[in-house]
């Protein structure tokens, strides 16, 4: 594994570099204020278009898919979560399109390419991932109660979803659902994933989801969605039967790297606010950044931060050389370590800015809620750890029986 950037890498990261600086660090008050204008929707503001049209001029447009590897992108993605609410989306790399994207292009049939793949990647259309569920712990996939049924030549959905990630987007066209086609199978044969569009009949969006007092609006919102005897053609099922639970982790896998990398750039971002901050503010005498708590602090934040990059680095690196089986303990390390390092970082980073670093004067608050919420999203801590423990233990246990 070499540390330094390709070429290619090193190019595009100047180039987004650029952007950032501008583009999307000068459309933050604009997007703020186009929101607070419009409160009670759920379309994304102009402002998105604008960075859209923006982004593709430069080339820097689907960045994820298809010819970058995890290793390459990573980086990028680091760049992006400096401004989450306005980078990932203005590149046409934000979730859970990225994933649906990928899911279609790894899984997906040539039709259903055509009719979403084309127009998620021109992002003439959004869409959602419809798995979790409000009245089981999701975090068990295999307490699923979604169900589809098979009906002559369709598939028929019945269930409530909730944290439906861009369904409330009135550009959302596909639902990506996951559910039991047959719950006497094996656990993790027991699900499939259909598509379905989402003005089908019986689809209803009930309400957008707030995430800490956040509406996610410019990523198309969480929806609750219920599905009322849904049908849709068999040609939507995704793969084959009993296959949702293994193409839901294999859609999971990146995407749990682009998520980390992208709260690592939410992380230097905070380091360098604070850094900025305690060297213009004093207390009893002497400005902040001389105080050995402050400078501890920072210091930490620094080790955290250059610890968690090589992790997801060498993840990403890991899936590139020997695919997302390989990787799979890893995945599930740095989704343990990532948000609550991040979530570290950020923490000192608004006790430093004193009351302020809870305002909207700073972007503090916001990232901090999303690493928080990134400790459920994808899987929550607890279930990581699990598994990364059973694997730990696995050939210990394995030796004992073998004594």
């Amino acid at each position: 594994m070499h540390f330094a950037h390709d070429d290619a890498t090193e190019r595009l990261r100047e180039q987004l570099l650029s952007f950032m600086d501008s583009h999307v660090y000068p459309a933050e008050p604009v997007l703020a204020e186009q929101v607070a204008a419009d409160p009670d929707s759920w379309d994304p503001p102009p402002v998105i278009g604008q960075l859209q049209q923006a982004a593709r001029d430069r080339g820097l447009w689907n960045l994820f898919l298809p010819t970058l590897t995890n290793r390459q992108y990573a980086p990028l993605a680091e760049l992006t979560g400096r401004s989450p609410l306005l980078a990932p989306v203005a590149l046409n790399c934000s979730a859970p399109d990225t994933g649906n994207m990928e899911l279609l292009a790894r899984f997906g049939t040539e039709a259903q390419r055509e009719r979403w793949l084309k127009p998620l990647l021109a992002a003439e259309i959004r869409s959602a991932f419809c798995m979790t569920e409000p009245d089981v712990a999701s975090s068990d996939a295999t307490n699923i109660t979604t169900r589809i049924t098979a009906d002559g030549d369709a598939w028929v959905v019945d269930g409530r979803k909730w944290w439906s990630s861009g369904a409330m987007s009135g550009r959302c066209r596909l639902l990506v659902v996951m559910g039991k086609t047959d719950p006497a199978a094996e656990p993790h044969r027991q699900q499939s994933i259909v598509l379905v569009p989402r003005e089908t009949p019986g689809v209803t969006v009930h309400r957008g989801l707030h995430v800490m007092g956040f509406t996610d609006r410019t990523h198309g919102g969480h929806a609750e969605i219920t599905f009322d005897r849904v049908r849709v053609p068999v040609a939507n099922l995704v793969g084959g039967v009993g296959d949702g639970f293994a193409i839901a982790q294999a859609r999971l896998g990146p995407g749990r790297i682009h998520h980390c990398m992208r709260l690592i750039g939410a992380a230097e971002r905070a380091l360098e606010l604070m850094c900025a901050r305690v060297v213009t503010r004093s207390t009893f005498g002497r400005p902040l950044a001389e105080h050995g708590v402050v400078q501890e602090w920072i210091a930490e934040s620094r080790v955290r931060i250059e610890q968690l990059r090589l992790l997801v680095l060498r993840t990403a690196w890991l899936i590139d050389t020997y695919g997302n089986r390989a990787a799979h303990r890893d995945v599930q390390a740095i989704k343990i370590a990532v948000p609550a390092g991040v979530e570290w970082v950020l923490d000192k980073a608004i006790q430093a800015h004193g009351a302020g670093g809870l305002s909207q004067d700073w972007p503090l608050s916001m990232l901090w809620s999303h690493a928080r919420s990134l400790r459920l999203a994808d899987g929550p801590d607890e279930v990581h750890k699990r598994s990364l423990a059973r694997h730990e233990l696995r050939p210990y246990r394995d030796a004992g029986r073998d004594g």
